[in-house]
């Protein structure tokens, strides 16, 4: 492994044990949890598409005419890992993104696609951030999540995009929200079998192949610049921190629930 691959991974260590930790895993207990749980989660399913975009737009040529940009090498990596972000296969081999594949769990499962909507047409139409939170009545943990990721994009900075994407943006998913996911598909197979498909898929390519081909962009990109590297361990630790922020927004919100269900019952 290469030495500052090591070192950035041993720093994060800590922060990564938080998330595979965190007690938003425990607090899903049953399918009206895991939909708030997704309706949070499909804003970082949204923007790692985002990042994932940007760095395409950096490292390749993009425009007409074409001419080479960059190293043949982080053109391979990126290239190979936008086809299987964006033009994945579904369980009945049809193609579609991560993020469509996703919002059809969320169909699939009963959560609330209305914000993510509102947010992501509301976008498209202004271009501003702010008017599509309000319209959407995004919480503020989406919104910071969101907002790092896009100040991650507008440093222009392709290492530091390859890096976040790298180390920032790995949904680490714990054993025992696995088996949450399968105890309520047996209970429920019609209800998150598209969810449990999403994971098993993002598990196989996400979490293995392409992080082996970021990893090697990330190397790529930062060399033997010791000031990227130093940089690039920062904006990781923020990155993580920020995803952190998201779970304890969604905790906060499945406690919520709890708490409105149990008094309704009283």
């Amino acid at each position: 492994m290469h030495p500052a691959i090591q070192k950035i991974q041993e720093q994060l260590a800590p922060l990564r044990q938080q998330i595979i930790q965190h007690k938003v895993y425990s607090a899903i207990q049953d399918l009206n949890d895991l939909q708030i749980f997704m309706q949070y989660h499909v804003f970082a399913v949204w923007d790692f598409m985002s990042l994932l975009k940007a760095l395409q737009n950096n490292l390749t040529c993009v425009t007409v005419p074409w001419f080479p940009k960059g190293s043949a090498t982080t053109r391979y990596l990126i290239n190979e890992i936008v086809v299987g972000e964006e033009c994945d296969i579904d369980s009945n081999g049809i193609r579609k993104s991560h993020f469509e594949l996703y919002l059809e769990a969320m169909q699939q499962s009963g959560a609330n696609t209305q914000p993510i909507h509102t947010f992501t047409n509301v976008l498209q139409t202004t271009g501003n951030f702010q008017t599509a939170y309000a319209q959407a009545q995004v919480p503020t943990s989406i919104q910071n999540f969101v907002d790092y990721t896009f100040k991650i994009i507008g440093s222009g900075k392709d290492y530091l995009q390859s890096a976040v994407f790298t180390f920032g943006r790995e949904d680490l998913i714990p054993q025992m929200f696995l088996s949450m996911v399968n105890d309520i598909d047996k209970k429920l197979p019609n209800s998150i079998a598209i969810f449990k498909y999403y994971l098993e898929r993002h598990i196989a390519i996400d979490g293995d192949h392409h992080s082996h081909l970021a990893q090697e962009m990330t190397i790529e990109l930062c060399n033997n610049h010791a000031d990227r590297w130093a940089e690039v361990a920062q904006a990781c630790q923020t990155a993580l921190q920020m995803r952190l922020q998201l779970w304890d927004g969604a905790y906060e919100q499945i406690q919520q629930q709890k708490t409105v269900a149990k008094s309704r019952i009283l």
